[in-house]
């Protein structure tokens, strides 16, 4: 940690307080009577500190504290009557808060917040029942005294409910606010926070959850039964009743009064415990209403709390300007495809052979092999549902539940036995497809959060990086205040950070624009100028080529090829994974009307700046098998939602002529897998405002679209079915409505070719009885056997858009699902491949 002016300064304002609240105190200015509030506001504080930060950088909300403030005044009541030191006393105390703290934040790291809270709940409980059981050393009911606790160190003897008592309180009070003030400054709370934030994230740079919140909580625990030795002495007697449930309940609620996470707010809640009383009587309401209405007032007016709402207000007031974020305009020259040459003869720095990985009954990756040289630049491939991201995570150790088999060596060690949080130790690097910085930290908390103390030096080179990437003058600002360029930008400045051997790349190119794409392509070129390897999976090809020197295809989580960038795509099978076979059985029906039922002009859309959708122009006619195909990223989710109308988009219109009824059978099927099939339909009938007699009609009628084997299942679980059947069961659902235009979002997704057929086969028989169907789907040469018409869409683009009978159409359309630019196409027959269907 680095001590400078400003934070020094802040960590003295609590014992420059604390000396003036004494000073008060010794001189009579605040009456005898109000002195033991005063301590008692200072007891309060240190534990509304220890839950508030609890919270705050660990996530965990603890109603176990009472029971940590109660050990702490038994054991000050223990030691009174057998004499200990104060200082055994305080240590005691600490040691056993710290120890049960760590291992109620150990055991409660894998649950959830609510199982947590329930755990901590348990605890409280336990420890309040032995308290009362355990009368020969707590005095059960009637209570025990604190008489007196004798310094060793010749400091004197501290009287029970003695002046002395309170000063010591005020004084304690002081010490911890100062130590708490470059706590938060420290490494400590970053890493604490990042993995409270984004638990893999932090894994993959060397930051265990489990231990965060063991760490976390052990010090919470500690500073909770410190603070129940100063209750004790401040009393001078100890008694169960303090250390209630309410009481725990009370302690939350003064952390969201005062502000969860903050320094000053656990100051304001500690006066907000105190003088609450006083409050209820001079209202002349009970306490518990009270405090409910003060915490509802806060939870409606000031979400955030008291503090962090006056510190808003400041900051609006001395506001300066935005800082321009940092643009990568002139960074976007064309780059040359790095030659393969460049690798040489370079020591192979990871080997995997065999490596399989399973969840359950399912593959996802299934004997992958590969080698990866040192400085090499490594491209894997494949259609969604590959298994490149879950080759990504074997290497990064983010496999989960998952049984990994085989063999893996990286720089001469085995791999696939090392924990997570240990592969960064051994040089490994990672980045996420969608950016998962941590949201409470700055952009350079983001990447200091790496290291495990900080020096000088650490922040000099975090400086230095961010310049290196373009986010030096965004350092102080918070992700959330970036556009989704510069996320991914920090995220990979945080993988950059403490030079990997090898950097693990997750779709780096995916919602970026080409300005952005070539400054990323640029700074990939300058790590494997620094030597290090790089293996990155991506659906924008052209960027990913224009980086590789080697290409690895997969599919059906196996390897099917590899390659040079410019030689890959001729392999037939590499080909057939994206573009699709199929047996050209599905047939559109010939006679398709001229109505227009749904027309986007200049639609575009955006998610927090990432840019899914721009300026589609699309015409969805009556009785239409229209299609939208492209790769996994290129916007057809988003596409189908506002078709469907559940989704608004951000520029231009969406119109329909007359009441055009759709449907959405969404991408994954998104069924309720603990209801029945019946009930899974009767569900999709009343959202669409569907009871009674015509209910009973619409499931006769689509229970009779279903396959027999369905049909006799009805009253069985959703989730028992095959994923075949399940995505039958989501069409019938979406068909339950009597749609006009039926939207289907990647029907064959995950199902074996034997399913695909009779899905497909289905969806015909639909668009035969004279439904208008938008299919989305991935595979391109599917679209082109059973649609009438198909749209590619390309990085949000429409790139083509024709009818398959045209064979120079097939040509484009293949070179407009790979690089967008069906000026690439050379004009060519159509292979059997795509079997085109002759529409007349």
């Amino acid at each position: 940690m680095v001590f400078n002016r400003s934070l020094l300064a802040r960590a003295a304002l609590g014992p420059a307080a604390g000396a003036v609240l004494m000073a008060l105190m010794a001189s009579g200015a605040i009456p005898a009577y109000q002195m033991y509030s005063v301590g008692l506001a200072a007891v309060y504080t240190i534990v509304v500190l220890s839950v508030g930060l609890l919270a705050g950088w660990s996530g965990i909300w603890s109603v176990g504290h009472p029971a940590f403030f109660a050990i702490g005044a038994y054991f000050a009541a223990y030691g009174s009557g057998h004499d200990w030191p104060l200082e055994t006393v305080v240590l005691g105390a600490v040691a056993t808060g710290a120890a049960l703290g760590a291992f109620l934040g150990y055991a409660g790291a894998r649950f959830s917040v609510l199982y947590i809270a329930l755990l901590t709940l348990a605890f409280t409980m336990v420890t309040l029942e032995l308290v009362n059981r355990w009368s020969g050393v707590t005095g059960g009911d009637q209570g025990v005294p604190v008489v007196q606790l004798r310094s060793a160190l010749g400091f004197g003897t501290l009287l029970g409910g003695g002046t002395e008592a309170q000063y010591l309180a005020v004084g304690a009070a002081a010490v911890v606010l100062a130590l708490a003030v470059p706590a938060a400054a420290s490494g400590l709370r970053m890493r604490l926070v990042a993995a409270k934030s984004h638990p893999p994230a932090a894994r993959t740079l060397g930051i265990a959850p489990e231990a965060q919140s063991a760490l976390s909580f052990a010090v919470s625990g500690a500073c909770t039964c410190f603070a129940g030795v100063l209750l004790g002495l401040l009393t001078g007697f100890v008694s169960p009743d303090p250390f209630s449930l309410a009481f725990g309940i009370s302690l939350i609620g003064a952390c969201v009064l005062g502000g969860v996470g903050t320094v000053v707010g656990a100051v304001a809640g500690g006066i907000y415990l105190t003088w609450n009383p006083s409050l209820s009587s001079a209202v002349g309401l009970p306490q518990p209403i009270v405090q409910g209405l003060v915490l509802i007032g806060v939870l409606l007016f000031l979400p955030g709390g008291v503090v962090p709402f006056l510190a808003k207000l400041a900051r609006r007031v001395r506001r300066r300007p935005d800082t321009e974020l940092p643009s990568p305009a002139g960074d976007s020259a064309d780059l040359d495809p790095v030659p393969a040459e460049a690798v040489g003869d370079a020591p192979v720095l990871l080997r995997m052979e065999h490596v399989s990985v399973s969840y359950g009954g399912l593959k996802a990756l299934e004997d992958a092999s590969l080698s990866l040289r040192q400085n090499e630049i490594l491209a894997v491939i494949g259609p969604n549902g590959a298994g490149k991201t879950t080759l990504l995570n074997a290497l990064s150790g983010l496999t989960g539940n998952g049984r990994v088999s085989g063999t893996a060596d990286f720089d001469g060690r085995p791999l696939l036995k090392a924990r997570a949080t240990a592969r960064r130790r051994l040089g490994i690097g990672r980045t996420f497809q969608h950016a998962e910085v941590f949201s409470e930290l700055t952009v350079a908390e983001n990447v200091l959060c790496t290291r495990r103390r900080i020096t000088a030096k650490d922040r000099h080179e975090v400086a230095s990086l961010l310049h290196s990437v373009g986010l030096a003058e965004v350092a102080d600002r918070r992700p959330a205040e970036l556009p989704f360029g510069l996320q991914k930008r920090l995220d990979l400045a945080r993988a950059m950070a403490e030079k990997p051997k090898l950097l693990v790349l997750d779709e780096p190119f995916g919602g970026l624009d080409a300005d952005e794409r070539a400054l990323l392509a640029r700074h990939i070129r300058r790590l494997h100028a620094d030597g290090t390897a790089v293996v990155v999976i991506d659906h924008v090809l052209d960027d990913l080529f224009s980086v590789a020197h080697r290409v690895l295809a997969f599919d059906f989580g196996r390897t099917i090829g590899e390659g040079t960038p410019d030689t890959v795509l001729e392999d037939p099978q590499v080909r057939s994974s994206y573009l699709g076979t199929v047996d050209g059985r599905t047939r559109p029906p010939e006679h398709i009307g001229d109505r227009s039922m749904i027309r986007l002009d200049g639609v575009g859309h955006t998610y927090g700046g990432v840019v899914a959708l721009r300026d589609i122009d699309l015409d969805v006619r009556q009785g239409v098998v229209l299609g939208i195909a492209g790769a996994n990223g290129a916007g057809k989710s988003t596409l189908a939602g506002i078709l469907h109308g559940s989704l608004q988009p951000a520029r231009g219109t969406r119109e329909s002529e007359g009441t055009v009824r759709t449907s959405l059978a969404p991408e994954g099927r998104a069924l309720f897998k603990t209801l029945s099939l019946r009930e899974n339909l009767e569900v999709a009938a009343y959202a669409a405002g569907i009871t009674g007699a015509p209910l009973r009609e619409r499931l006769e009628e689509t229970v009779e679209w279903l396959p027999v084997r369905l049909r006799d299942r009805m009253s069985a679980p959703a989730g028992g079915l095959s994923g075949g059947e399940q995505q039958m069961l989501a069409i019938a659902r979406a068909l339950i409505a009597r749609p006009d235009v039926l939207i289907v979002d990647e029907p064959a997704l995950g199902l074996a070719p034997a399913l695909v057929d009779e899905v497909y086969d289905r969806l015909a028989r639909l668009a035969h009885d004279g439904l208008t169907v938008v299919l989305l789907e991935q595979l391109l040469s599917r679209a082109l056997s059973v649609c009438h018409e198909v749209a590619v869409l390309h990085e949000g683009v429409v790139a083509a858009h024709g009818r398959p009978g045209d064979p120079a159409f097939v040509a484009l359309a293949e070179a407009a699902y790979f690089s967008g630019d069906p000026e690439a196409a050379t004009p060519a027959a159509p292979s059997a491949r795509t079997s085109p269907v002759e529409i007349p």
